[in-house]
């Protein structure tokens, strides 16, 4: 099992708009986040300092270089779903390898380590930053199958966009498109039609 982490496993506790409320009205919210979601992108794929990143684009705001709180304010901002986790013991429980495989900088792919454990409870971490490519690029998925060491029939994909499921699946994954909103029975029946059964 392949995881991605935000939509699926975790999700944010507050609205972005609402986070940059100490920096920015909500008009210069919408401008900031457009401005960084562009910005995150070579992070995303291992180049470069997000926190840096931020700094400069406060900076250019006329703002202080409070990259470091912002990113707490926002990225940082995250609740691990308990239904999703008791679905990860489960996989784990029932002798599956469980994967995680998630668009992440390293400043909030750290974060989540220390927070959620999710070193003890994945197998491999898929991250976007240290495999130098983010989803949806393909060769991300080829990457992650050399890390995990398994053939990409073998590997069942989860993911809340439907462009990283149609690109894992053009590179031989298997893949369901699924988010927190659907609830967990539909991924329940959804991994069922794959053969993972599980009792939860």
């Amino acid at each position: 099992m392949l995881l991605d982490a935000d939509g699926v496993l975790q999700h944010g506790t507050v609205g972005w708009t609402e986070a940059l409320s100490p920096w920015f009205t909500p008009a210069e919210a919408e401008a900031f986040m457009a401005e960084a979601w562009e910005a995150e992108k070579a992070p995303l794929a291992g180049e470069g300092d997000f926190l840096d990143v931020l700094d400069r684009m406060l900076l250019a705001r006329g703002r202080r270089a409070q990259g470091e709180r912002l990113h707490e304010a926002v990225w940082r901002s995250l609740h691990a779903d308990p239904g999703s986790m008791a679905l990860v013991a489960a996989l784990r429980a029932h002798g599956y390898g469980v994967h995680l495989g998630s668009n992440q900088e390293r400043n909030r792919a750290a974060h989540m380590d220390r927070t959620f454990g999710y070193p003890d409870l994945f197998d491999t971490a898929c991250y976007s930053y240290l495999l130098g490519v983010a989803k949806p690029d393909p060769e991300y998925f080829r990457r992650c199958l050399e890390r995990i060491g398994a053939p990409a029939h073998e590997v069942l994909f989860v993911d809340d966009r439907e462009d990283n499921v149609e690109s894992a699946r053009s590179v031989g994954l298997p893949a369901l498109h699924w988010d927190l909103g659907r609830g967990h029975d539909e991924l329940l029946r959804g991994l069922a039609e794959h053969g993972v059964v599980l009792d939860v």
